[in-house]
């Protein structure tokens, strides 16, 4: 029997390792739970700080090898990819200015890639990552999380089976309050990247959080953004980023009917704390979602009462409950969600181990990534023409 962290040739777990996510970093330890959780993968190996004394620190803490925390991630690219047990995919988890680099390396490598959102600060280096990864020997995985859920599976698959008939309104928001004060100016490090451009890019809770619900929206409706028009603020004085965003949203005609929609992201509204919800109404009915209560899916068809799905109850499709670990009345909720967007990319690297592929999988990808961006940057034009309608540049 392998020994975790040791021999895991024959183990079949996948050897991660990551870029980021050292003491003190929330989505670093919400990654390593991800992906533990259906015990696809064994961390070994780590690049967790660009200070080498806090990686070497941080790789104590979290019981990594000496010899395999690395001081910084060309390194840890180059030394992994030469070991016969090196990693075979390595999650990056550090802010949005330093995703490309590390992608870059490790992609080159063949060293699969588990990446946090947005996927790079800009649009031009998300397309320029595209053409590195489509070309690359590896597989490139964007952690939109959210996509994970159960009952967001549930959503896509009725929308997709026509039970809401053809889209016409697509609703998302994803509202927040801990930006309401100047916190990034009082020590909150979480809060000092966000609003800095160089390090965040050009939008601030658009491109932390409206990339969420904007790829929540599209991956529930099936849907593709035609234009937009959009107004942004920053309440808050001083801040560099936009900390409030309310979009109008065209999509591309489909059967006939060209939906519209809204989208509001904001991290300066008192009362929400993670308050993404989306909804989507049809010719034949509407269905609604909130994140905080992740269990529950609402379906209404047109001129019959509101019905309540729930998570692996009854009315779940096959899509919901492949990603469902337990019955139905216990709740699963964020880790659970995330660890699925890790345990589809499991089976996707498992089955590339074997020159095959996982037919039934389904992670963000890249090119989720890019159309992420291209939303940012097209908000930011619109904005700037005082909430003209723009293109999005995909």
């Amino acid at each position: 029997m392998a020994i975790e962290g040791k021999d895991e040739k024959y183990s079949g777990r996948i050897r991660l390792g990551m870029v980021g996510g050292g003491s003190g970093a929330f989505i670093g330890g919400v990654h390593r739970m991800a992906a533990r959780l259906d015990d696809h993968y064994t961390f070994v190996a780590g690049a967790l700080s660009s200070t080498p004394e806090k990686a070497l620190a941080s790789g104590k803490e979290l019981g990594l090898d000496p010899e395999r925390t690395y001081g910084s991630y060309e390194e840890m690219a180059e030394k992994e990819a030469a070991r016969e047990d090196g990693i075979e995919a390595v999650a990056i988890v550090t802010p949005n200015h330093m995703h490309f680099g590390p992608a870059k390396a490790f992609l080159e490598k063949g060293i699969h890639v588990i990446c946090d959102k947005p996927v790079t600060s800009n649009l031009e280096d998300a397309k320029a990552l595209k053409a590195i990864a489509d070309k690359a020997n590896a597989l490139f995985i964007l952690t939109h999380n959210y996509t994970g859920y159960p009952m967001i599976r549930q959503a896509r698959a009725m929308v997709a089976n026509g039970d809401l008939g053809d889209i016409r309104l697509i609703h998302a928001e994803y509202p927040q309050d801990w930006l309401t004060e100047p916190v990034e100016r009082q020590g909150s490090k979480q809060a000092e990247w966000r609003t800095d451009p160089k390090r965040s890019g050009a939008g601030g809770a658009l491109g932390d959080i409206g990339t969420h619900a904007l790829n929540l929206a599209l991956f529930v409706s099936g849907a593709s953004v035609e234009s937009l028009a959009a107004d942004l603020d920053s309440f808050v004085e001083g801040r560099q980023l936009d900390d409030n965003a309310h979009v109008m949203l065209r999509f591309k005609e489909k059967n006939g009917v060209r939906p519209k929609g809204m989208l509001w992201a904001s991290q300066v509204a008192p009362g929400f704390e993670n308050g993404l919800k989306i909804r989507v109404c049809g010719t034949k009915g509407g269905i609604e979602w909130v994140q905080e209560h992740p269990n529950i899916l609402w379906f209404t068809p047109f001129g019959q009462p509101k019905q309540m799905l729930t998570r692996n109850g009854a009315g779940a499709l096959p899509e919901s409950t492949r990603v469902s670990r337990i019955p139905a009345g216990h709740p699963e909720g964020y880790l659970e969600g995330f660890a699925n967007i890790y345990s589809e990319a499991a089976l996707a690297i498992k089955a590339y181990r074997d020159g095959g592929e996982a037919p039934d999988v389904i992670y963000p990808t890249i090119e989720d990534g890019v159309i992420g961006l291209a939303f940012v940057e097209a908000c930011v034009e619109s904005a700037k023409k005082d909430g003209a309608w723009v293109k999005p540049n995909v």
